[in-house]
């Protein structure tokens, strides 16, 4: 189940204390009601096809190539990939870490889930906000928005990622520790 929980900025918080959330939706309308107020698009589509085990990138573009379109034309995005990965990626640990440092892109960060979850942390002004998308959620996190993402020790998604570049996934990296302060997938 999809689930938002909205923490105060703890950037500053002694090591080793966990913040409380508070506020936690698990409904698809508060969800989305809570993130477009804070200019973060949510939207629940339907994903009833099932991807082969190994399916490979072409297979699962070529299986959502219709929710591709739809982006694609609404949105202008010339460039789409998928990343999926399970828990036996040899690279799952070194994925994890690059994506669990806060970061900004100069363009927007459109995800769309296929299969399993992974947890989206947006900094904004003076909150965090962890998204938990599961199968079905696409988000759209604005140009310039400070976040990162954990996937889990034990990997279990596959997204579509739209870029408005070729060169694809490009970030800036904060140096901001704060993703050590909040809880993570595991």
């Amino acid at each position: 189940m999809s689930r938002l929980s909205i923490f105060p900025d703890q950037s500053e918080a002694v090591c080793g204390e966990m913040p409380l959330p508070q506020r936690v939706c698990i409904d698809p309308d508060s969800i989305q009601r809570e993130l477009r107020a804070r200019g973060i698009a949510f939207e629940q589509w339907p994903t009833s096809r099932s991807l082969t085990q190994g399916a490979d990138q072409a297979e699962i573009l070529s299986v959502y190539a219709n929710e591709i379109n739809r982006i694609q034309a609404a949105e202008g995005y010339v460039t789409v990939d998928a990343i999926r990965i399970h828990p036996d990626h040899p690279e799952r640990s070194a994925l994890r870490s690059k994506f669990l440092a806060e970061h900004i892109h100069s363009e927007n960060e459109v995800r769309f889930f296929v299969e399993g979850q992974g947890l989206f942390c947006l900094h904004i002004n003076e909150e965090v906000l962890l998204v938990l998308c599961e199968q079905g959620d696409l988000i759209h996190v604005p140009a310039g928005t400070r976040h990162w993402f954990d996937m889990g020790s034990a990997p279990s998604f596959c997204a579509l990622r739209f870029f408005n570049n070729s060169a694809g996934w490009v970030a800036r990296f904060t140096g901001n520790p704060i993703a050590d302060r909040y809880p993570r997938l595991d």
